[in-house]
């Protein structure tokens, strides 16, 4: 994967190009990237309205459609205030995805003017991000994040086939599992012994290659 060079600018004029990847990524989202080219024809007012918005829908909070109506004038339309809108949103969300320990509010301002968003603009998105808003964000963020069901409950009981239709001896083990999921769902499957040893390898395989992983500084966050 390819790493797109930030150019970063230190005292005295002077500006290195720091190998790492920026908040949203190796790639431009494509909502951003049209935002970026309406943003010349919106007043700060406007904008800083609009992202207000945002930020409340972010919050969890229900947005309804005379917030935008009411910033709608001649030269403001509808269609410009949902490119800008969406936009916005977009950004958020990939800018609070990051701890705050790995995007610094210095790093942040530097990919928004590489992206070429106007400096007036830059200070109202890094105090959406760094502002005193930020832990309800980060909150209402894990809330409302896609995951799948849990497991509440695990049952499990070993039964014996003495015979079966087609022999009359059989005599083989199989393992009934019963799970209860956080949804409130229960599946219930039957395995046989060398499947549930095949199971159980691969569990422990998994548990030691994660171990390794986490040994690794590369996933480790750093100040």
């Amino acid at each position: 994967m390819s790493i797109i060079q930030v150019q970063s600018s230190k005292a005295g004029g002077s500006s290195t190009l720091a190998d790492r990847t920026p908040f949203y990524g190796t790639r431009v989202p494509p909502e951003v990237k049209v935002m970026v080219k309406e943003l010349k024809k919106l007043d700060k007012k406007t904008f800083r309205s609009l992202l207000t918005v945002a930020v409340s829908a972010l919050e969890g909070a229900d947005v309804d459609a005379k917030s935008f109506t009411d910033l709608q004038t001649n030269g403001i339309t509808e269609d410009l205030i949902s490119i800008i809108y969406s936009g916005l949103l977009s950004t958020l969300r990939l800018a609070l995805r990051l701890p705050q320990t790995s995007l610094k509010p210095e790093l942040f301002k530097e990919d928004l003017k590489e992206l070429n968003i106007p400096e007036e603009f830059i200070v109202d998105l890094a105090s959406a991000v760094f502002g005193g808003k930020r832990a309800k964000l980060d909150v209402s963020a894990l809330d409302s994040r896609t995951r799948l069901p849990t497991l509440q409950n695990f049952r499990w009981r070993v039964d014996v086939a003495i015979s079966t239709s087609a022999l009359n001896r059989v005599l083989e083990p199989t393992i009934l599992m019963e799970m209860t999921l956080s949804d409130g769902r229960i599946q219930t499957f039957e395995v046989p012994v060398s499947k549930f040893h095949e199971l159980r390898y691969n569990v422990a395989h998994v548990l030691r290659e994660m171990e390794g992983l986490e040994k690794r500084n590369v996933l480790k966050i750093q100040d």
